[in-house]
């Protein structure tokens, strides 16, 4: 198979880039190789490399930044992937399109199944729910659209890296607890992707690491997994607070997990429990395999 990967210099590209199949012959496209939205660059690119799948994961994943620059958000995350769609179309290629949880305004109780009703609380998802319409405008039959949530890596700027770093400058932190979700490695969600190259299934899918967790829970998870590898020198008082005590641009759903049993089953994947990926993560930090 010949892949083309876009957005290949963030933290998921970089995991797409670290576990390509034997069988695939990829190319990576960074966003300084390649605008999106720039509908002649996109072209020339499809049409030079003639891909049979292509997997988008570029974006603008700043959600309090999209708040204030809507423009750029809609640029990548909605107007990007419709010129990736008829890229595709006119090349017979298939389309992954990467999306997110907070599609959801977060007012159900138990995991949102692919096609609960999206109601977008922020720009960030409002303009990630237009990329996923472009893209099954375009393609109906040759996309598919794979939501995940909480996504973090073991480099560039996440949740994680965020924690780590201010663990080791700061005694203690508050973190939010009332907002509910899934952790997801990049590692997780890259295989999960290169599967779906494989099996082309067209439609709305969602994969998150196993488990439940409240950004609080995360951050405890993160101070005593790396307290136990030796990654801090002391384990910081983690005081949980709610979303109305923190004060963010963005409205974030109160509860986003994902049901993914549909992608299980169609994939023959089992997900990690996503304190189990945390520890994968940590260790390729420490190790110095995450460089």
């Amino acid at each position: 198979m010949r892949i083309l990967v876009t957005g290949a210099g963030g933290q998921l590209g970089r995991a797409l880039l670290a576990a390509i199949p034997t069988e695939v012959t990829a190319r990576a496209a960074s966003h300084t190789d390649l605008d999106i939205a720039d509908a002649r660059a996109v072209e020339a690119v499809v049409r030079a490399f003639q891909p049979d799948v292509v997997i988008n994961a570029a974006g603008f994943t700043r959600v309090d930044d999209a708040e204030s620059q809507r423009e750029e958000a809609e640029r990548a995350n909605a107007r990007g992937p419709g010129m990736l769609a008829a890229a595709c179309r006119r090349a017979s290629a298939w389309l992954l399109q990467v999306s997110t949880d907070y599609v959801f305004d977060g007012e159900q109780s138990h995991p949102y199944a692919a096609d609960a009703r999206p109601n977008p609380l922020c720009v960030y998802g409002q303009t990630k729910l237009a990329g996923e319409l472009a893209v099954s405008s375009e393609l109906p039959s040759q996309s598919t659209v794979v939501r995940t949530s909480w996504l973090y890596a073991a480099w560039g700027h996440n949740f994680l890296t965020t924690m780590l770093r201010l663990m080791k400058e700061r005694p203690g932190l508050t973190v939010v607890s009332d907002q509910i979700g899934a952790p997801t490695s990049v590692a997780g969600l890259a295989r999960v992707l290169w599967a779906f190259a494989r099996q082309r299934a067209p439609g709305t899918y969602h994969w998150c690491d196993s488990g439940v967790a409240s950004w609080y829970d995360f951050a405890v998870a993160i101070a005593e997994e790396a307290a136990g590898m030796g990654m801090l020198t002391s384990s910081p008082e983690i005081v949980p607070i709610s979303s109305a005590q923190y004060s963010t641009a963005a409205r974030r759903p109160a509860f986003s997990l994902l049901e993914k049993r549909d992608t299980e089953q169609l994939l023959g994947v089992q997900a990690l429990h996503w304190r189990t990926a945390l520890r994968d993560t940590l260790r390729d930090i420490r190790t110095g395999a995450a460089t």
